[in-house]
C-alpha cells in the first residue's frame, strides 16, 4: 500500500514536471499566463465548438487532430473538447486571445478569428512535438498542461522578407514558408519579387517583364565571384508566378492571418526590368541581360555613392517609364488586398543618371540640385500611382533622401537611423535594421558556415528593441527580419537561415518588452528544435558553437578566446590536427595560438554529451579576426 502511495505521488510530481517544461515553451512569450496544477488528456472521441464564421479553422484543427493522433473528431455545442468562442473583451484587441486548460479541456476566446488561430498555435506547442507531423505518430501521450493564458501581440507589424528573385522558390515553397511563419504568429509577408537577377510576378501588359526578365543563365558559384555569361548563353534558369499563382498565395496567407506585401523594387535594382524592355534605361543600346550572380555593382564608389557597373536603374526623365510603372501597379494592386505595396528604393546607383543629358535637361525643368532630389522627384511620382490604386506605398529608408512626402511609410534597414528620421517626419515605420534582423547574415561560426558580409548571431537579434528612444511608439508599425537569397540555392536553405532566429524576431514582435529573457528565451528555442524536427523543417544548430576571438600583441602573439552564446556549453579543442572530444583540452581561458599552428579545432559538449558540430577554423581566419592590443 505505501509503494503504491509512492508510486502514485512520483507519478503526479512527473506530471507536473511535465506540464511545467511545456508551459514554458511558447514562443512568442504571452503576455500572461498563469500555471495550472494538473494535465489534460486528449480523449479518444475529440468534440469541437466553433462560431459559423470560425469553420475553416474548426476543420482545420479537426483535420491535424484526426490525421496525427488518430481521434475521432465531432462537432457539437455540447461539452466540447475543443471550445472555440466569438466573445467581446476590450482587453484583447484585434489579435489577442485567452486560452484555458483544465479538467473541461481546451477553451479558447477572442474578439475575432484571428484571435482564435493564435489562441490555436499556443494550443500546438503545448502539445507533444509530434503534432507538429503529418501523418499518424503512434503510442503518444496525447496530453497538455493545465494554464491559463491571456495574450496579444505588441505590434501589428511582425513581419519576415523572402527575397525570390535573386533564387526562385516554387509556390509549394512559398506556402511552406507561409506555414513556418504562421506557427510563431508571424503575420507579415513581404515578398521580394523582382530585382537585378529575376522578374518573379506576370504583368500581363508588359509580358517581356517574364518571358525575358525572369530567366538567366545557370550558375552554382560563389555569388558575385562568378564569370559572366556570354549573350548567347541558354537562360533557362528562374520562374515567375502567374496571376493565379499569386492569387492562390495571396488566398493561402489570409487562412494564416497573413497580409503580403509585394515588392517591386524601383529605380534600382532594375536589371531584369531593363533587360526586358531596354528603353527603360538611360542607355537603352546596352546589350543587357539577367545578372545571374556576378558582381555589376561597386559598393566602394566614387565620392561616398554606389555605382553601377551596368546600367540597372530605370530612366526618371523618360515619361513612358512611368506609363509602364502605371500599367504595372494597376496589376499589382488588383492582386494584393493589403493597404501598402513596397516599392524599393534602395541602393539606387545614379552614375548613370549623372552622365544623361535627359535627366539633366529633367533636373533644370524641376529645379532639382541634385541626384538625390531626382531621386526624390521620382519616388513623388511613383507615390501619385500607388495612391491612385488605393494603396499606400512604402520603400527603403534611401526613399527618405530628398525629402518625402504624404502617407508613405518607411522600411528602415541601414541600421536604425532611417526609421528615427522617418518617425520625427512623422512617417510611419516598420524597422528592419541590418545589424539586428538581416537572417540571411551567417549565424555562427563563419567557417563552418560560409561568410556572407557579416555574422548575426541570435542572441543579437534578440536583443533589439524596435521603439527607438524618443520616438512616438504610434509612428512604429513593428518589427520584420529580412531573408536576402544571394547565397540560397534552394528552399532547405532558405529554412535554415530563417529558424531560429525568426523566433527571436517573432517573441521580440509579440511579447510585452519587460517579459524578454534571454536565457528562458534560449531554452524554449532548445525545446522548440524537436517540434520543427516533426515538421521536417530545417534549422540551425549554431547556438551550441563557441564564439571564437583572437587578439595579437606587439610581440606577434595570437591569443585565442571562446565564449558560449548560451549557458551551461563546455568547450574542448586542439591545435594539433587531432579531432577533440572531452578528453582534449578544456578551454578554461584565453590561450596563446603557436606559431606553427595550421587549424583550430573545438567541439561543444554539454552535461558530458557533444552538442552541435566540430568546428575547424584555419589559423588564417584567426589572424584575419584578431583584434591588435598592445
Amino acid at each position: 500500500m505505501k509503494i503504491a502511495k509512492l508510486l502514485l505521488i512520483l507519478l503526479s510530481i512527473s506530471c507536473l514536471n511535465f506540464a511545467k517544461a511545456q508551459i514554458t515553451n511558447i514562443i512568442p512569450e504571452p503576455y500572461q499566463i498563469t500555471k495550472g496544477n494538473g494535465i489534460y488528456s486528449l480523449p479518444t472521441s475529440i468534440v469541437i465548438n466553433a462560431p459559423a464564421s470560425a469553420k475553416a479553422l474548426a476543420d482545420d484543427i479537426a483535420s491535424k487532430i484526426s490525421t496525427t493522433t488518430g481521434r475521432v473528431v465531432n462537432f457539437s455545442k455540447s461539452k466540447p473538447t475543443i471550445d472555440l468562442q466569438i466573445v467581446n473583451n476590450t482587453n484583447l484587441g484585434a489579435e489577442g486571445y485567452t486560452l484555458a486548460v483544465n479538467e473541461k479541456g481546451i477553451q479558447i476566446k477572442a474578439n475575432a478569428n484571428v484571435g482564435l488561430f493564435y489562441g490555436w498555435q499556443s494550443v500546438l506547442q503545448l502539445l507533444p512535438a509530434n503534432i507538429y507531423a503529418s501523418t499518424l505518430q503512434s503510442n503518444i501521450n496525447w496530453t497538455l498542461p493545465y494554464v491559463s493564458i491571456e495574450d496579444k501581440p505588441r505590434f501589428a507589424w511582425r513581419g519576415m522578407m523572402l527575397d525570390v528573385s535573386r533564387h526562385f522558390f516554387t509556390k509549394s515553397e512559398v506556402k511552406t514558408y507561409l506555414d513556418d511563419m504562421a506557427r510563431y504568429k508571424l503575420n507579415r509577408f513581404h515578398w521580394h519579387l523582382t530585382d537585378d537577377q529575376g522578374w518573379r510576378i506576370e504583368i500581363k501588359a508588359l509580358p517581356k517583364l517574364t518571358s525575358v526578365g525572369a530567366w538567366r543563365p545557370e550558375r552554382k558559384g560563389k555569388w558575385a565571384n562568378i564569370t559572366t555569361p556570354a549573350k548567347d548563353e541558354p537562360k533557362t534558369y528562374g520562374g515567375f508566378y502567374t496571376q493565379e499563382d499569386i492569387k492562390e498565395i495571396v488566398a493561402y496567407a489570409k487562412t494564416k492571418f497573413i497580409e503580403v506585401v509585394p515588392e517591386i523594387d524601383v529605380p534600382g535594382h532594375s536589371l531584369a526590368f531593363n533587360a526586358s524592355y531596354p528603353n527603360m534605361s538611360t542607355t537603352p543600346n546596352y546589350p543587357f541581360q539577367v545578372n545571374a550572380g556576378d558582381e555589376i555593382m561597386d559598393w566602394e564608389g566614387l565620392n561616398g555613392h554606389v555605382t553601377a557597373r551596368i546600367d540597372n536603374s530605370l530612366d526618371p526623365s523618360n515619361e513612358e517609364v512611368y506609363t509602364n510603372l502605371d500599367k504595372i501597379f494597376t496589376e499589382v494592386a488588383a492582386l494584393f488586398p493589403f493597404e501598402y505595396i513596397h516599392t524599393g528604393g534602395d541602393e539606387n546607383a545614379k552614375n548613370n543618371w549623372e552622365k544623361s543629358a535627359n535627366v539633366q535637361a529633367l533636373m533644370k525643368r524641376e529645379g532639382l540640385k541634385n541626384q538625390n532630389e531626382v531621386q526624390s522627384y521620382f519616388v513623388r511620382r511613383i507615390q501619385k500611382i500607388v495612391n491612385a490604386k488605393g494603396k499606400k506605398l512604402m520603400g527603403w529608408d534611401e526613399i527618405l533622401q530628398g525629402g518625402l512626402s504624404g502617407d508613405a511609410a518607411v522600411m528602415s534597414w541601414q541600421g536604425i537611423k532611417g526609421g528615427i528620421e522617418a518617425a520625427k517626419q512623422g512617417h510611419k515605420v516598420v524597422m528592419s535594421p541590418n545589424d539586428y534582423n538581416y537572417i540571411d547574415y551567417y549565424q555562427g561560426e563563419a567557417t563552418a558556415e560560409g561568410k556572407v558580409y557579416r555574422g548575426l548571431r541570435m542572441k543579437t537579434t534578440y536583443g533589439y528593441e524596435p521603439i527607438p528612444e524618443g520616438i512616438d511608439p504610434n509612428l512604429i508599425l513593428g518589427n520584420q527580419a529580412n531573408l536576402w537569397s544571394e547565397q540560397l540555392l534552394n528552399f532547405r536553405s532558405a529554412q535554415y537561415m530563417t529558424w531560429p532566429r525568426g523566433m527571436a524576431v517573432a517573441e521580440t514582435s509579440w511579447s510585452p518588452k519587460e517579459k524578454k529573457n534571454w536565457n528562458e528565451f534560449s531554452k524554449k528555442v532548445e525545446q522548440q528544435f524537436e517540434k520543427l524536427d516533426a515538421a521536417n523543417v530545417k534549422y540551425a544548430k549554431s547556438i551550441y558553437d563557441p564564439i571564437v576571438t583572437t587578439k595579437s600583441n606587439t610581440k606577434g602573439e595570437l591569443y585565442a578566446t571562446m565564449e558560449g552564446e548560451i549557458d551551461g556549453l563546455s568547450f574542448y579543442y586542439t591545435i594539433d590536427e587531432a579531432m577533440p572530444d572531452n578528453y582534449s583540452d578544456a578551454y578554461k581561458a584565453p590561450f596563446i595560438v603557436p606559431e606553427d599552428v595550421t587549424i583550430l579545432r573545438v567541439i561543444s559538449y554539454r552535461d558530458g554529451k557533444p552538442i552541435g558540430k566540430m568546428l575547424n577554423i584555419p589559423i588564417e581566419s584567426l589572424k584575419k579576426r584578431a583584434v591588435k592590443v598592445l
